[in-house]
């Protein structure tokens, strides 16, 4: 929900409909609780031990280390005659620069309405059930994190949703965490006052040791995850502890959204995490962790496959904090496990579910129309939203690691020969628009010029053809001169976008390719693409609405294979297939590489914007996602017992609940479904909020 997001990207499992989230989340693993069959262990001493020796590479050597371009060994040698910094540092409160211009957002509107009531349960529906309540490593990366994560933890500042201009450092940032902060461009640094009240959900002063331990780990190989393994050690130089509540980050580069890097972090509580260790999966599979912000999930309150629900903390410390006093106001979210789009629909229309999404044009024109008496008496009411933010990237994900795929002119006809105008047309009756490159809705840091190919059967045929497919068999299905059938498996965990892959289906054969369909549920389809043995895959990435795109994470070799090249730039002929990132497309190309790397290590914002431009292109002509639609609204039903602000929602929110600023009127529901059993109708209420069209529509 924020504009720099310290944690790899989710694919888009929100629903389309339904209050239902379709990420990678699913059915219930491991029981263990906290406590239960562990041996006693302490990381504590492994931990002072790595603050004492842990060393900062420059960030040629780390991606040279990263790419096997030098060997470990190398750099350990290295290391050892001292020519790398350290990068913990123990300071004095006395040793703070004393010309630093603090900050602390004060003069930012508030977020949230002040008519907003604290109370009740909110009731909302789940696909799958989550795996884990783990937010880091296996199974974690699912649709329940952001209720435990990125949604609801406070950061140290969040960007403000409805100011998004841009200052000298960045963007405007209203106090989470952090009381106060300051920055220092010419050193790279950001300097950090926490809240001297601040203080984690289970008890304990968050503190810049918190902080200090957050770095130890994110770094270790403990938590299985190689995406904060990279990212926690890529992106930063140094972290000094000045007292208790003041410490500094330096970052390598002063990135034109440098601050973010730091003021949109969340420390980790190191009390919690004593126990660290290779058994940390299992030990943690379901320990809630102790959080900022003000939802807990009570140990009671998890009903494995059947429900689980958030409690907001009575005493939680933040309570009366501007841009958040008016803010998660329900006493509790109450998540129900129903795995079917119309029975929870169903579900929504008798008053058991609050809100339903109605983002699908099959829900907001046919199954509850604005002739429906539910709408007509006022019982249920309708909104449509449009927001200003990133596009997630809906479209086909080609594996490029898999047989025929790896030819673009392959891949380039099936391009030609997927009808997304026919989808939005038909499907989305017009709705939505036809999304152009990977990173839509970035301002001018998106690509201006490029277009997506539209459907043509000429020139899918014509694609074909230079791949060796000119013949047709029985079915209409072109073969090559092997009999080898141009047919793949086009998979997804969209259970209610299932006729779109039937659009796309009957389209293609039209240009010879068949499309073989399989739709998964949202936790299968998530571990197929995350193992590779996908051929093509429709599904999206969330992306939070950052000042500019990513690509390492998407595009760059160390995420296709394990070590793509040999030393002299040649593809290695033993390189295998790297699982567990977001690389779906397997794409690894040396030269698309050293671009990466020059964007992600620049400071200069026009060299960062020319260097997206000519990625856009590179993906463009390397023809493995094929972009499907934009979304630049979304829509939404709720019972009136639910209530708004006055604006609806934020500027860039990118669901209806994303920055909990809903509420629940006392009464209400008791008197709706009271009045509803007397047929006594209320004014109904059909909205739209289009404040924020305008720059929207030209982002589309």
């Amino acid at each position: 929900m924020h504009h720099f997001n310290a944690h790899p990207l989710r694919l888009t499992v929100i629903a389309i409909a339904g209050t239902l989230l379709l990420s990678g989340c699913g059915k219930n693993s491991s029981t263990k609780t906290a406590g239960s069959d562990f041996p006693p262990h302490d990381v504590f001493p492994e931990v002072e031990a790595y603050y004492a020796t842990k060393v900062s590479l420059p960030a040629d050597v780390f991606e040279d280390l990263e790419a096997g371009r030098i060997t470990q060994e190398e750099v350990d040698r290295r290391e050892a005659a001292g020519e790398f910094p350290k990068f913990f540092r123990l300071a004095t409160i006395d040793d703070l620069p004393d010309d630093l211009d603090w900050e602390d957002g004060g003069e930012l509107q508030e977020i949230g309405s002040s008519e907003a009531k604290k109370g009740g349960t909110n009731y909302r529906a789940l696909q799958d059930y989550p795996r884990t309540l783990r937010r880091i490593g296996p199974d974690s990366n699912g649709g329940f994190r952001r209720f435990i994560l990125d949604d609801v933890v406070m950061l140290f500042a969040r960007r403000h949703p409805n100011d998004t201009s841009i200052g000298p450092s960045g963007f405007r940032y209203i106090p989470g965490i952090a009381q106060t902060w300051a920055a220092d461009r010419e050193n790279k640094t950001v300097y950090v006052r926490i809240h001297p009240d601040a203080r984690w959900s289970d008890g304990p002063p968050i503190t810049s040791d918190d902080m200090l331990f957050t770095f130890f780990f994110y770094q270790t190989p403990y938590i299985n995850a190689p995406w904060y393994n990279n990212f926690y050690n890529r992106n930063y130089t140094n972290i000094t502890r000045y007292d208790d509540k003041t410490f500094s980050i330096t970052l390598r580069e002063a990135k034109p959204d440098f601050t973010s890097r730091v003021l949109e972090l969340e420390p980790q509580p190191k009390h919690f995490y004593r126990e660290l260790g290779d058994d940390f999966a299992e030990r943690y599979q379901w320990r809630f962790v102790p959080t900022s912000g003000a939802y807990i999930v009570r140990p009671e309150d998890v009903k494995k496959g059947r429900s689980i629900a958030l409690t907001r903390l009575d005493d939680w410390w933040a309570k009366d904090l501007k841009s958040w006093r008016y803010r998660f106001n329900y006493d509790r979210i109450h998540f129900s496990i129903i795995r079917d789009t119309a029975k929870a629909f169903e579900t929504f229309r008798k008053g058991e579910l609050d809100v339903f999404r109605l983002n699908l044009a099959e829900y907001w024109y046919d199954k509850l129309p604005d002739s429906d008496p539910l709408i007509v008496n006022g019982y249920i009411q309708k909104a449509t939203f449009y927001n200003d933010t990133p596009r997630p990237t809906y479209g086909l994900w080609m594996n490029e690691s898999r047989s025929l795929l790896d030819n673009p002119a392959i891949r380039v006809g099936i391009q030609y020969a997927t009808n997304w105008k026919l989808v939005i047309d038909k499907f989305f009756r017009g709705d939505y628009t036809r999304m152009r490159t990977t990173s839509d809705g970035y301002g001018e840091f998106t690509e201006p010029t490029i277009t997506a190919r539209d459907f043509s059967v000429d020139k899918a045929l014509e694609s074909f053809t230079r791949a060796g497919f000119a013949t047709r068999d029985s079915d209409g299905v072109l073969v090559n001169e092997a009999g080898q059938r141009l047919s793949f498996t086009l998979s997804t965990g969209y259970e209610a976008l299932r006729d779109v892959l039937t659009i796309l289906r009957e389209e293609a054969l039209k240009c010879g390719l068949e499309f073989r369909l399989e739709v998964l549920d949202g936790t299968a389809a998530w571990k197929k693409v995350q193992e590779k043995k996908h051929d093509i895959h429709f599904s999206a990435f969330g992306v939070s609405p950052e000042m500019y795109p990513r690509f390492w994470e998407t595009y760059h070799s160390v995420n296709a294979y394990d070590l793509a090249f040999l030393p002299d730039g040649t593809p290695n002929p033993d390189r295998k297939v790297k699982v567990q990132t977001n690389n779906l497309q397997s794409i690894a190309d040396p030269e698309f590489d050293r671009m990466i790397e020059a964007y992600r290590a620049s400071e200069d914002a026009e060299e960062m914007k020319q260097l997206a431009f000519a990625m856009e292109q590179v993906l463009y002509d390397d023809a493995s996602f094929s972009p499907g639609f934009v979304r630049p609204f979304y829509r939404t039903g709720y019972w009136r017992w639910i209530k708004w602000p006055e604006d609806f929602n934020v500027k860039i929110s990118q669901s209806v609940e994303e920055w909990h600023v809903d509420w629940m009127e006392p009464g209400a529901r008791q008197e709706t479904l009271e009045a509803k059993r007397k047929k006594k109708p209320f004014p109904a209420q059909i909205n739209v909020y289009d404040q924020y069209a305008d720059r929207d529509s030209e982002s589309g």
